[in-house]
């Protein structure tokens, strides 16, 4: 029973553009039944289907190479490639050291655009790939089923080239140190900037005639790059929430929203961070900063303004031109950031942004066993972004040609442009009132002319060949996506939301688990594989305690305490407080990586310490309490270096630090107590731990994780709310009334429905 949504309630819109910018009629392009015919799309591009492997030699034959064998969407891509690529494993370089050969690593994902050219440019050449053939070893991985290879790599790549990405390029000794490193080379060299040939003759004659050079200074980069061994020198000090926010507040950029310059990343973490602390202080300039950033997303051309859901960034700072993939993480902590701006707001466009982002996921990513596919591709027909984008003609002649001017120049549509060969990105491109009437059209009028234009516009875009899509499960962006839906479904009254994240919960417990509280990573074609990482433990152990706090199924919140558990028994680090990236029977690569620093998603030590704090007040565990206070402490130094990079081990201090409350709802009569959850539906308590306790024997479960419910009495009739702070608990609240004003009061800038 999902409590929070007993009963369904109304939402007033209201507030400045509360109909305009998001169509509030969000289920036209929604089909209900979720992905059982979206994932089956016969017109959704990707790669010829693959044979029977069982009648294929071990090296592929003369049509394949060894990746064909491998499940990820990405290595099967090139599995046609005349590169006789290997995947990683002692194989390979078992081989590389018979055989006297340097191994070139190629690191990328299915969904990368930059991959797809350099595969396209030299990876299906033959003379390059003759020249891989003989004289070099070739392996291929998939950064995201192998965060640890892609992370001590970028590493390697960043310190000795100052930058990095995908497509990483890393060329290894057969004991598997890197040497040298880049990214994304073309065939030949062409504006200062060294062709996969040239680097390719290079790396070869450095490696017959210096090769003892290169590996000493292979080695010096290697001790340099291993992770500090000493714990941090001081306790996380709170002024250091302050001092990131007057760092965002610099880079702010007033005029498009968002920080820093182009490109531009939502990086929606550090705006839950902000979003938090602009609550915690009562700061109006930095929730305008907040508010500006996501309107300016959700108007541009980073949002798909036909089917919904966020692109990974922005090229521009207008947030108009995107890279057109679309992740499953980025929209998931964005669905959590538009979620939390609207409870503290009240601002409609943020409710139903949310909304539509939730439909997306479910309409574009749910797999039919439950799950959530990993990502859509930039690229369809080999081209970037022809999926989404319009000439003005093709507006005009599906729209007819008063309309489609008219919707046209809403969406910023030129004749010649504004993307490339003539093409157009759409995008808000004036306030929908101050248009209406210019034009000459009520405010309502034009409403339904744009609902019905994009009705009719995202009908046209779905007869194209889709983008590809990674349908790969990774049970930790999974775990984010479950923490989203799950919150959203609560804030919004959306009861769907908080199923679609009980099935990917039910699937991941089911099919990704293994004895011992143990977890794999990947899940693909009935497979699961792939020892989980960090990242996995600690985002799942985020996801089920929303769901647990959405549904009161305490099945998930043992799951949660189990997979806690789970992750500082095997990823933490004792000595320095610090959690590393493999557990720590995984496989050991040439250094181990910590988890330390935010980057598109954040880092799980940050999730981690916020999970023991969260976990904590919901069962009263000091030792949990404690722990979290550890894995805050590590990074005092690296916070105080940077604090910018750790927006959601701030999000933690500002939980530990801020004021909090333990919300024990109970009793028998379940409408009432749905009545009182109801108020806690409507309210933004972003520190607020909440725990149901059933009555009488049914409590029995919840009482032996949480002891110190067992000062309660065992059968509670009427339903009540005990409201405690610091382990200090006021009378308990026997109506919503009382309940509502045991809770701390509401602020908000802008006026709207709480």
């Amino acid at each position: 029973m999902s409590l929070l949504l007993h009963e369904p309630v109304s939402l007033l819109l209201v507030g400045m553009m509360a109909w305009s910018l998001m169509a509030t009629d969000s289920g036209y392009c929604e089909n209900k039944n979720t992905s059982m015919n979206r994932l089956s799309k016969t017109n959704r591009d990707g790669f010829p289907p693959i044979p029977d492997r069982s009648t294929l030699p071990p090296d592929g034959g003369p049509e394949f190479n060894r990746l064909v064998f491998s499940t990820s969407p990405y290595l099967l891509q090139h599995a046609r490639n005349p590169v006789d690529w290997y995947p990683w494993g002692d194989e390979a370089f078992k081989k590389a050291a018979a055989e006297n050969k340097p191994v070139f690593l190629s690191i990328g994902y299915s969904t990368c655009h930059w991959c797809h050219v350099m595969a396209h440019e030299s990876f299906e050449d033959p003379e390059v790939a003759a020249f891989l053939r003989e004289h070099f070893v070739a392996i291929k991985v998939d950064r995201e089923e192998r965060p640890d290879i892609d992370a001590v790599y970028m590493d390697f790549c960043q310190a000795t080239t100052g930058g990095g990405g995908w497509p990483l390029s890393v060329f290894l000794t057969p004991d598997r140190k890197p040497f040298y490193a880049g990214t994304y080379f073309p065939r030949e060299s062409r504006y200062g900037m060294p062709g996969i040939l040239d680097i390719l003759g290079h790396i070869d004659r450095l490696w017959h005639q210096e090769r003892s050079r290169l590996e000493t200074n292979t080695d010096a980069v290697v001790k340099a790059l291993r992770p500090r061994g000493e714990r941090a020198s001081d306790t996380l000090n709170p002024a250091l929430m302050e001092t990131a926010i007057a760092l965002f507040s610099d880079s702010f950029d007033s005029t498009w929203g968002g920080f820093g310059r182009a490109p531009k990343f939502p990086m929606a973490h550090n705006l839950i961070f902000m979003i938090r602390r602009a609550q915690s202080t009562k700061d109006s300039t930095l929730l305008e900063m907040v508010e500006h950033t996501l309107l300016s997303m959700a108007r541009g051309g980073l949002y798909d303004q036909l089917g919904y859901g966020f692109c990974r960034y922005s090229v521009d700072a207008r947030w108009h031109v995107p890279h057109f993939e679309k992740m499953l993480y980025d929209n998931a902590l964005l669905l959590m950031a538009y979620v939390e701006a609207w409870q503290l707001t009240g601002n409609p466009i943020f409710a139903n942004t949310a909304r539509e982002t939730a439909t997306y996921l479910r309409r574009e990513l749910v797999t039919v066993e439950g799950g959530l596919a990993s990502a859509e591709n930039a690229d369809s027909e080999g081209v970037e972004g022809r999926f989404y984008v319009f000439t003005r003609d093709e507006i005009i002649t599906a729209l007819g040609s008063e309309t489609g001017a008219l919707i046209a120049d809403f969406y910023g549509v030129t004749a010649s442009g504004n993307f490339e060969h003539g093409q157009n990105v759409l995008f808000v491109a004036a306030d929908p009132d101050q248009f209406a009437a210019t034009h000459g059209l009520s405010s309502e009028s034009f409403r339904q002319k744009l609902l019905e234009s994009r009705r009719r516009l995202w009908e046209v875009r779905e007869a194209r060949i889709h983008p590809s899509l990674d349908d790969k499960i990774l049970t930790g962006w999974n775990g984010l996506a479950i923490a989203a839906l799950s919150r959203a479904g609560v804030a919004l009254n959306e009861p769907d939301l908080i199923e679609t994240a009980s099935r990917a919960a039910d699937f991941i417990l089911e099919k990704m688990n293994l004895p011992g509280d143990r977890l794999l990573r990947s899940f693909r074609e009935g497979k699961a594989g792939v020892a989980a990482f960090l990242e996995d433990y600690a985002f799942l152990t985020w996801g089920l305690i929303e769901l647990y706090q959405a549904t009161f199924n305490a099945r998930y919140l043992e799951r949660a305490l189990a997979y806690n558990q789970r992750t500082l028994k095997d990823f933490l680090d004792k000595k320095t407080g610090l959690l590393y990236l493999t557990a720590h029977d995984g496989e050991q690569l040439f250094m181990r990586p910590v988890a330390a620093y935010d980057g598109a998603i954040p880092a799980g030590q940050s999730v981690a310490a916020l999970n023991c704090l969260r976990l904590a007040r919901l069962t009263g565990s000091s030792r949990l309490e404690n722990t979290a206070n550890q894995l805050m402490n590590a990074v005092s130094d690296r916070v105080a270096e940077n604090p910018t990079a750790f927006g959601l081990m701030l999000t933690a201090l500002d939980f530990a630090s801020g004021d909090g409350q333990e919300i024990v709802l109970a009793g028998r009569d379940m409408a009432a107590v749905a009545s009182m959850a109801e108020v806690l539906r409507g309210r933004y308590l972003p520190r607020a731990s909440l725990v149901f306790l059933p009555t009488g024997k049914d409590g029995q479960e919840i009482r032996s994780m949480a002891p110190f419910l067992n000062s309660l009495p065992e059968n509670i009739d009427q339903a009540v709310a005990y409201v405690c702070r610091k382990q200090a608990c006021r009378l308990p609240a026997k109506t919503p009334t009382e309940l509502s004003e045991q809770l701390p009061a509401v602020w908000q800038t802008t006026p709207g429905d709480k």
